[in-house]
């Protein structure tokens, strides 16, 4: 077996090999990201830091932030920011690019056992990253668990976009082209691959938003950014 078919995730989501799929592509994963999405990621990206609203004196959590992108963002807020990934590979990159940012730390964890105290965080964030967790509704439940009362929650996630032909349009994109755009831009195409997957296996906005009230979050919401390719889902924790 070879060191990319053994990295290759599957819809198992094995944490094991889903870490070592992110190890794996962490160098080249924004410049792939930004190529695949044609630059909204970082349109996307900072509507995620405007429905977060950080505050400097807050702390936030980003948990699933790999290289940190999304960190730095909600950092530059002056609010305190912890990158949290189970990656090593992923954590290892967002170091050495943001690394220097003083209110930033970064800490391996597991999404369904988070290494934090109860009521720890003013908000918490997750960005693409759900839907690689193996139990997703338990994510939501430890996401509660380490949030204060009044506190909130910002998911990022991909989606399913509304209008059938856009749709269409969307799959055929995800299926046969970004794999390619991956392997040009010298990432691992097979997690490309898994990531076409991940995404057509993922909920709709409309059960995802169920999920998040089934873990205890209430006033949830959620908005479709670039005609529902993502959904950016909001909730706060019961004061």
């Amino acid at each position: 077996m070879t060191s990319n078919e053994a990295n290759r995730a599957d819809l198992g989501k094995d944490p094991a090999r889903v870490s070592g799929m992110f190890d794996q592509v962490a160098a080249g994963y924004d410049r792939t990201n930004t190529a695949m999405t044609v630059g909204n990621d970082a349109l996307w990206r900072a509507a995620t830091t405007r429905a977060v609203a950080p505050k400097p004196g807050e702390k936030i959590l980003d948990l699933g932030a790999g290289t940190a992108s999304s960190s730095a963002s909600l950092a530059r807020s002056g609010a305190q920011v912890v990158a949290a990934d189970f990656s090593p590979g992923m954590l290892a990159e967002g170091k050495r690019r943001h690394g220097s940012i003083r209110n930033l730390s970064f800490v391996q964890a597991d999404a369904t056992d988070l290494p934090f105290d109860d009521g720890e965080f003013d908000a918490v964030t997750m960005s693409y990253a759900l839907r690689n967790v193996n139990d997703p509704k338990k994510a939501l439940r430890e996401l509660l668990r380490v949030t204060k009362p009044g506190g909130r929650l910002v998911i990022n996630e991909f989606s399913t976009p509304p209008g059938a032909l856009f749709r269409a349009g969307y799959r055929f994109y995800n299926s046969q082209v970004l794999p390619r755009v991956a392997r040009v831009a010298g990432t691992n195409g097979d997690a490309y691959d898994y990531l076409n997957e991940s995404i057509r296996d993922w909920p709709d906005q409309k059960k995802l938003a169920a999920w998040i009230r089934e873990a205890g979050w209430t006033e949830v919401e959620y908005r479709n950014l670039s005609f529902g390719i993502v959904a950016l889902h909001r909730a706060f924790k019961a004061a």
